[in-house]
């Protein structure tokens, strides 16, 4: 794309600047003859001014932030709301929106006022998880309560992104859908990673894409962490399958690792003891807690897993409900542990 083609995009979006405001600073709200948010990746607050109409001061859509020194027009702003590092993707994504034909394909550069990140890295998967909201009140906890889940407290680790941008696989158009976010840590904390489950505009049910989940970053050995592990945790594959067990213990820290490749090689904390293996019900899931309990066992750590009755704990949830699956989960836990993870749910 030609910087003529540029210019021309960032002019027909600064004529639809509010609505272009409205659609990717959703964190943000007019005041007179600005949109005001907290920075241009959609962070709520009140440093960043984009202008929304012509004036002697200015044109239309450019924008500045005085507590960063950032600047710039609409198409800088789709960049960095959607998390984006190639300026074909950002041309598409404003094409979308102005419903625009596709151009020819031709050699392109751009040169970014941020520097560009590798797709799929955990630098990429950082400047998502910047980009998003509190889950409360958003199409993920609506997803969630759809599966059986209600009792979100203690999950920091979860975030929603209202237009998170979805790749396929191979050829086809690139879309947004809503999502739940979810920051993969390391034993410090630090977010090395992100998994993201694309979701139906109502929360209703997953969006209907294939995939529609995905991870980016620095996953081997991390998770997605809920509650300090100290000298117990539990540790198993799906973020839905462990929130299940997060209802009828809550006070039991539990890790997703997402994978049942990736549950086979996460990390023990320092002072891990015991380690509650949550198998899903298929040979993969045999094939993860056959190799952890080995890794457990090698490192000094007592192994105990916890089957489900069904296919998954989430499955157990929603079909046989959360006094069977705590009654389900109390046999299966040793003694001591049934009286110090479970009381808040006996």
């Amino acid at each position: 794309m030609s910087r003529l083609d540029a210019t021309d995009l960032a002019q027909r979006l600064g004529r639809q600047a509010e609505a272009v405001c409205r659609a990717y600073l959703s964190n943000g709200r007019k005041q007179g003859n600005y949109w005001q948010v907290g920075d241009v990746r959609n962070t709520a607050g009140r440093s960043m001014f984009v202008r929304l109409h012509d004036s002697t001061k200015g044109v239309a859509g450019k924008w500045s932030d005085p507590a960063t020194g950032e600047h710039g027009d609409l198409l800088d702003v789709i960049r960095e709301s959607l998390g984006l590092s190639d300026f074909a993707d950002v041309a598409e994504e404003a094409r979308r929106f102005l419903s625009l034909p596709h151009p020819e394909p031709e050699p392109v550069t751009f040169r970014a006022r941020t520097p560009p990140v590798t797709s799929g890295s955990s630098e990429a998967a950082h400047r998502l998880w910047r980009m998003t909201r509190p889950i409360t009140g958003s199409a993920a906890e609506a997803y969630l309560r759809k599966r059986r889940i209600t009792d979100l407290r203690g999950t920091a680790n979860l975030r929603f992104h209202p237009n998170c941008y979805w790749r396929p696989e191979g050829d086809g158009p690139t879309e947004t859908w809503p999502a739940m976010i979810a920051a993969v840590t390391d034993l410090n904390g630090k977010v090395t990673g992100a998994h993201r489950t694309w979701l139906a505009r109502d929360g209703s049910a997953k969006a209907p894409i294939d995939p529609p989940r995905k991870a980016m970053g620095d996953l081997l050995g991390n998770a997605v962490r809920f509650g300090e592990a100290q000298d117990v945790m539990a540790a198993g594959e799906g973020i839905e399958t462990i929130l299940s067990l997060r209802q009828a213990m809550p006070q039991m820290p539990l890790v997703s690792a997402l994978s049942a490749g990736h549950l086979a090689a996460i990390l023990f904390p320092a002072d891990l003891r015991r380690l509650y293996i949550v198998r899903d019900n298929d040979p993969a899931g045999d094939g993860a807690r056959d190799s952890l309990v080995d890794r457990a066992h090698g490192a000094g750590i007592e192994a105990i897993t916890l089957s489900p009755m069904l296919g998954d704990f989430n499955e157990d949830l929603v079909m046989r409900g959360l006094a069977a699956l705590r009654a389900e989960v109390r046999v299966q836990l040793a003694p001591e542990d049934v009286s110090r993870f479970m009381v808040l749910a006996a």
